[in-house]
C-alpha cells in the first residue's frame, strides 16, 4: 500500500501553525498531568508505608507482640496478595523504622 505524501506547504499555512501550537499545548498538559499523578501516587505510597509501620509499632507496644509478628504478617500478606511485592519481612521492618524516625502526617 502506498503512503500519501503530505505537502510541506500545508505546514506554512496560518491554520496549520495554530494547530501545531494547539497540539503542543495539549502535549504539555498531558505531561503535566502525568507528573502530578506520579507525585500524588508517591505521596500516597509514603503515607501508606508510614501507616503500616505505625500500625506495627502501636500493635507491638499495646499487645506486646515481638519481632516475630513481622515475619508472620509478611507471610500472611504474601498468601493474600501473591502478585504484590514490597511487603516482605525486611520491607515491613523498614516501614516500622521509617515510622519510628518520622513524626506522623
Amino acid at each position: 500500500m502506498k503512503r500519501k505524501r503530505v505537502s510541506k506547504a500545508i505546514v506554512h499555512q496560518p491554520g496549520a501553525q495554530l494547530y501545531e501550537r494547539f497540539v503542543e499545548a495539549i502535549k504539555e498538559r498531558i505531561r503535566t498531568a502525568q507528573i502530578k499523578a506520579a507525585l500524588a501516587a508517591n505521596v500516597e505510597l509514603i503515607l501508606h508505608y508510614w501507616d503500616i509501620g505505625n500500625e506495627i509499632l502501636v500493635s507491638q507496644k499495646r499487645v506486646g507482640w515481638g519481632a516475630k509478628v513481622i515475619d508472620r504478617l509478611a507471610n500472611d500478606l504474601l498468601r493474600e496478595f501473591p502478585k504484590l511485592s514490597g511487603y516482605s519481612a525486611r520491607n515491613l521492618k523498614y516501614m516500622r523504622a521509617f515510622c519510628r524516625g518520622l513524626p506522623g502526617p
